[in-house]
């Protein structure tokens, strides 16, 4: 029998549903206690990007816990947190060459937060302290991380507990109004910000935080050219720090090392995880650009981010590991070729009445699921219809990434895909096919 609440002394994170329980992975494969493979078409939580089982992660950590498992980051640096910090400044945007690593992509965003309002409290201005975000996107569960999270169901029944930022639309060309082409809607939401800054008043403006292509929380959103670039041009003028969130799409998921690589665009903090480790170690990291290291440096002269994990050596381990698996395997060029391979099969999905948008770049990849194609209405809430054609999925032995309530109008249903980048043509159209059978069980049921 597999465990399951209340027999179980885990604490699941779905109370009501009987737990497999995974045993081995290799490549694109899970398997279970009973040998049943399933292809993980979401990388886990969009988190496996180097694929399951690679034996050169495993060892490296192992070396590392053998010789050195954890120091305190107060008292030791160490060899391993030395040379990943080299390895992530060699690939991240110029000027940003310090590298704050910590063990998940919420205390990053945490961090990233708390380090906007530290610099501005050590440059005289500590008036400023108040975080623009995007609807919709996602940065995290912790309470700051979630407060600037635009995604209702994320926040529904935290709200009494978080600050009171505010939040600007992100263009989705999906969604886009039918009088604006999508690079004027992409102008229109970058005005959206500045008029926001406007309306706060620029002196308690700290920050303003995006993903660079919105992830598990609209499903492989890529803005209009020139976006991003509009958006930095507002926050320096307004003297706002640019903060951007490659937690879910750094390390090679939209085809390049970074999704902020396409636009050209330097932020003043960027932040990552997931597929920083590939999935082998609990590992985020900040990236600050110069100045703001500096700063502090030459005021109070320590980052006021404490945590316990932070800068350990058998993480970093990990993280340096997966860099040189990603390199010698060639496997972020793969991401971006494998990609459009990807997403040309996808779109035959769009066959069924009730997938509305296919989308997405490199390995990264977002089916939606409306009630009516014409309008784009998405189904109520209470049909769920992404967590059953999750659970659909399971059934078809394919993990899928479910995401519901992630619009304004707290209804829209997603599947989020992002396999390995190890995985073949002919595995991407076996994920496919599992896929339009579970997406046709459902149809056919409602």
């Amino acid at each position: 029998m597999s465990p399951r609440y209340p027999t179980s002394n885990v604490f699941y994170r779905r109370l009501t549903e009987e737990m497999s329980t995974a045993v081995r992975g290799e490549g694109i494969y899970l398997y279970d206690q009973d040998g049943n493979e399933f292809i993980d078409g979401s990388g886990g939580a969009l988190v496996v990007n180097v694929g399951h089982g690679v034996a050169e992660i495993a060892n490296s950590m192992a070396n590392q816990a053998h010789k050195l498992a954890y120091v305190n980051g107060l008292h030791f640096t160490n060899e391993p947190v030395e040379a990943l910090a080299r390895e992530v400044a060699a690939f991240t945007p110029e000027g940003l060459n310090h590298v704050y690593f910590l063990s998940s992509g919420s205390a990053a965003t945490e961090a990233a937060i708390k380090l906007a309002r530290q610099y501005w409290c050590e440059k005289g201005r500590d008036q400023k302290y108040r975080i623009i975000a995007r609807t919709p996107g996602y940065h995290g569960n912790t309470l700051a991380a979630l407060s600037v999270s635009g995604r209702p169901s994320s926040r529904e029944i935290f709200e009494p507990l978080l600050q009171d930022f505010s939040f600007v639309p992100a263009p989705m060309e999906y969604r886009c109004p039918t009088d604006l082409s999508f690079e004027e809607f992409g102008d229109q939401c970058a005005s959206h910000l500045e008029a926001t800054i406007e309306k706060e008043g620029p002196e308690l403006v700290a920050a303003f935080i995006a993903e660079p292509v919105i992830g598990a929380s609209a499903g492989g959103v890529v803005s209009p050219p020139g976006y991003f670039a509009k958006i930095r041009e507002i926050c320096d003028r307004h003297d706002v720090l640019f903060i951007v969130d490659e937690v879910l799409t750094g390390m090679g998921r939209t085809g390049k090392w970074l999704a902020v690589d396409r636009e050209d665009v330097a932020p003043d903090i960027l932040t990552l995880g997931k597929g920083l480790s590939g999935g082998y170690a609990p590992l985020s990291a900040l990236v600050v650009r110069d100045e703001i290291v500096d700063t502090i440096a030459q005021k109070s002269g320590a980052f006021s981010f404490n945590q316990t994990f932070s800068h350990t050596p058998v993480a970093a381990a990990a993280g340096l590991s997966t860099i040189q698996y990603l390199k010698d395997h060639e496997l972020v060029a793969r991401s971006a070729q494998m990609g459009v391979y990807f997403l040309e099969q996808l779109q035959t999905l769009r066959s069924s009445e009730i997938v509305g948008d296919v989308r997405g770049i490199g390995l990264l990849a977002g089916v939606e699921y409306v009630e009516n194609r014409d309008t784009k209405e998405p189904f109520p809430p209470e049909f769920k219809i992404a967590e059953r054609i999750r659970k659909a999925a399971f059934e078809e032995r394919l993990i899928l990434w479910s995401t519901t309530r992630y619009l304004p109008s707290n209804n829209g249903d997603l599947s989020v895909l992002g396999p390995p980048f190890v995985i073949t043509k002919d595995q991407v159209d076996e994920l496919v096919k599992r896929l339009k059978s579970a997406i046709e069980t459902i149809e056919e049921n409602l």
